[in-house]
């Protein structure tokens, strides 16, 4: 199922900064999201969202590594993504077309998932999912490779239900994560014919993993607080 809102879609500057997206996600997600359930961040860019959902809707909060297969040459395109597991997941048709050989693609994936072991350590460890719902989020969504990868290996861990919730997404990609997932919630979708994440937002940057890391740890601070407050009362 995919839920959306129609009175953002196809809008640029939606959003004043990704804490700010959180926000309004996280109204979005209410009464559709258990209390039995962890919101999964995808670093970096997708933890201040994370963060405002996880602390709204007052739910355990983790990161989940995952990392695109770059282009030799073109680090910022993408054959594929590799997540935090070792799940490979590649756009065959396109490596095909860029002629990249076998070797080629071993050495990429060998660097990527060294990459990716190192964030996950760093970000720290992924909660129990078996039996409860998993709300995977990142800031927004291109190709829809990355959050694919971080599907598929979530997936193996046996969760209740999967949910995907992101600010922005093109529409086909929506369309097509729609079907791997059991809930879908995106707010601002758009049918640029050249798609960027950061169009969405009117603060952006790329956010560096120390950043990221020290927005997380504080999120689950003001959570460990909260709780120590309940239990004190």
């Amino acid at each position: 199922m995919l839920v959306c809102d129609e009175k953002l879609r196809n809008r640029h500057r939606v959003f004043r900064d990704r804490a700010h997206a959180g926000r309004l996600l996280a109204r979005r997600l209410e009464g559709l999201i258990g209390r039995k359930a962890a919101v999964l961040a995808v670093p970096s860019g997708g933890i201040p969202v994370a963060c405002e959902v996880a602390l709204h809707l007052n739910l355990p909060l983790a990161a989940v590594a995952v990392r695109k297969l770059p282009v030799p040459g073109d680090p910022e395109a993408g054959i594929g993504a590799l997540s935090f597991d070792g799940e490979v997941l590649l756009n065959t048709h396109l490596v095909e077309r860029l002629g990249i050989s076998q070797e080629q693609l071993m050495q990429i994936v060998s660097r990527v998932r060294q990459d990716v072991e190192r964030r996950q350590r760093l970000f720290g460890k992924i909660p129990e999912l078996k039996g409860r719902e998993a709300i995977l989020v990142d800031d927004g969504l291109a190709s829809g490779y990355t959050m694919l990868a971080a599907v598929a290996s979530v997936r193996k861990r046996s969760p209740a239900r999967i949910v995907v919730a992101v600010p922005t997404s093109p529409g086909r990609t929506a369309e097509a994560l729609e079907h791997e997932v059991d809930l879908l919630v995106c707010l601002n979708l758009r049918d640029d014919p050249v798609f960027a994440v950061a169009d969405a937002y009117r603060a952006w940057y790329d956010l560096e993993e120390g950043e990221a890391l020290k927005i997380l740890r504080g999120c689950q601070e003001k959570k460990r607080r909260r709780v120590d407050g309940a239990m004190a009362e």
